[in-house]
């Protein structure tokens, strides 16, 4: 069965400077709030954008890791990734203020993205930050994860999240980024699984298997070499097959 509409996010901010060339081909996008990637100046400027194109706007936040862009797995304890999330999460909604316009969702990055798919713990901490600050915005989270599950027990808006251009494990996990294939590269590739997510809800595992899951929202990441060919192809093939894109109401 066929979803009527999807929606298309990107992770953009992170100083790769492709903004401009990838807003048009998606309809909500994750900013970097300044901990893995980004300034206020970047936060400012591709809110900015975002309201432009009519875009849903994200806060990205992600560890206090500059260094290993967010991606390396840290151990806080869960009164410290609620305080962080709160600040980063905080400053993103004083820019979209600012700007005169709202904040839509919150999807965190890289290694505190997948630990909290997982761990109940940081999870929690994760939905009690959100829910304290602005229980209105929306979670966006890996599909079937544990995250997405508590996050509705708290009643709290959660969006489910599918990747274009990303291999997946036979458990439903994305496949680590030290493996091989982790990321895909060819846009047919990234075509073909992006349009099996919409159209049949299916994602083919690295063993071939075939895995079942929900998506509201597909991933394309920002800071990926083809980033911009791969919004416009996957842009294109959902409205070739007649799939709406728009932003989770």
């Amino acid at each position: 069965m066929s979803n009527a509409a999807i929606d298309i996010n990107c992770d953009l901010g992170e100083g790769i400077g492709n903004e401009a060339a990838i807003m048009p081909f998606i309809s909500s996008v994750n900013i970097a709030c300044g901990f893995h990637a980004g300034s206020p100046l970047t936060m400012q400027e591709t809110v900015s954008l975002a309201k432009k194109h009519q875009v849903a706007i994200g806060a990205h936040p992600s560890y206090p890791d500059r260094e290993h862009f967010g991606r390396r797995t840290m151990h806080l304890p869960a009164n410290e990734i609620y305080a962080m999330v709160v600040y980063q999460v905080g400053a993103m909604a004083a820019v979209c203020k600012a700007e005169k316009t709202k904040l839509h969702h919150i999807k965190l990055h890289g290694a505190l993205y997948n630990q909290a798919a997982v761990d109940r713990v940081i999870a929690d901490a994760f939905v009690a930050a959100i829910k304290d600050f602005d229980a209105s915005l929306k979670i966006y989270g890996l599909s079937g994860s544990v995250l997405i599950s508590l996050a509705k027990a708290a009643g709290i808006r959660a969006v489910e999240e599918a990747f274009a251009d990303r291999s997946y494990t036979p458990e439903g996990r994305l496949t680590s980024r030290s493996m091989p294939h982790a990321m895909l590269t060819d846009p047919a590739e990234v075509t073909a699984q992006a349009l099996s997510i919409a159209l049949r809800n299916t994602v083919r595992a690295t063993d071939q298997s075939i895995l079942q899951l929900n998506a509201e929202t597909l991933c394309i990441h920002g800071d990926g070499l083809h980033a911009q060919a791969f919004a416009k192809a996957v842009y294109n093939s959902m409205l070739e097959n007649n799939i709406r894109i728009q932003s989770p109401a």
